[in-house]
């Protein structure tokens, strides 16, 4: 039963060949790079100066011109605008109610940054087993063909000897191809992978910056700073009393 299912295997695999995995894995690699082209032009289309739109909010904040800040916020095309906005529409609610606004907003943004880097990530970590997996392919059917040369009529034995290990030799290096493709497209895939994923964490450290410019200007300007400034200007013999 078990030399059935292993025969049956061989077969198989012998059958087919491991230029299939090649293929697939060229396939893969062509997919990996059009993420790689659109992520990178994602990322390119939503940069923005970040230190000056922090600068310009915070002068418009300080002169009480929300609507000129909104509008400051609206022309960036930054994600980290597009979270402080969402905070600044909760603006009039207080404080917290900007700070969940701005948390909900951050959550969107995060998928829109993330969105196909799992591939990559699952790509780059798996492209080498795939492709070791034709090379084991490969390897069976050169062994295969070592066995069958080892059968032949015992007149062409000595002749079948000396050519079985060229072929063999031959066989093992073609497979060993399937194992570099996988390197080759595991690598790029990782890189980007990596790259992406900094430029994310980047993009939302860069709103924690922005958003604490709006938090600060609400706590600053609230009922609750009003209250502590009137009981900082109550003279003391009030707070006796």
């Amino acid at each position: 039963m078990n030399m059935n299912l292993v025969e049956h295997a061989k077969r198989l695999m012998t059958s087919f060949g491991a230029s299939w995995v090649m293929w697939l894995m060229i396939v893969l690699s062509v997919i990996s790079v059009a993420i790689m082209l659109e992520r990178a032009w994602f990322f390119w289309s939503i940069r923005d100066d970040i230190g000056a739109l922090v600068r310009s909010l915070r002068d418009h904040l300080r002169r009480g011109e929300r609507e000129q800040a909104r509008a400051l916020l609206e022309r960036s095309p930054s994600a980290e605008a597009a979270i402080v906005l969402a905070g600044l529409a909760e603006a009039d609610q207080g404080a917290d109610s900007a700070e969940e606004a701005m948390a909900s907003a951050a959550a969107l943004e995060r998928m829109k940054l993330e969105r196909r880097l799992a591939y990559l990530g699952t790509l780059g970590n798996n492209a080498p087993f795939i492709g070791l997996f034709g090379t084991v392919i490969g390897i069976v059917q050169a062994f295969d063909e070592l066995g069958k040369a080892a059968k032949v009529v015992p007149g062409a034995t000595a002749n079948a000897a000396a050519m079985a290990p060229q072929a063999v030799m031959s066989s093992i290096a073609e497979a060993l191809v399937a194992t570099a493709i996988g390197l080759l497209v595991a690598i790029p895939a990782v890189a980007a992978f990596n790259a992406f994923q900094r430029m994310t964490k980047a993009t939302l450290a860069n709103t924690e910056a922005l958003s604490c410019v709006l938090l600060a200007h609400l706590k600053a300007t609230g009922p609750h700073a009003e209250v502590a400034r009137a009981a900082a200007r109550a003279p003391a013999g009030d707070e006796a009393r």
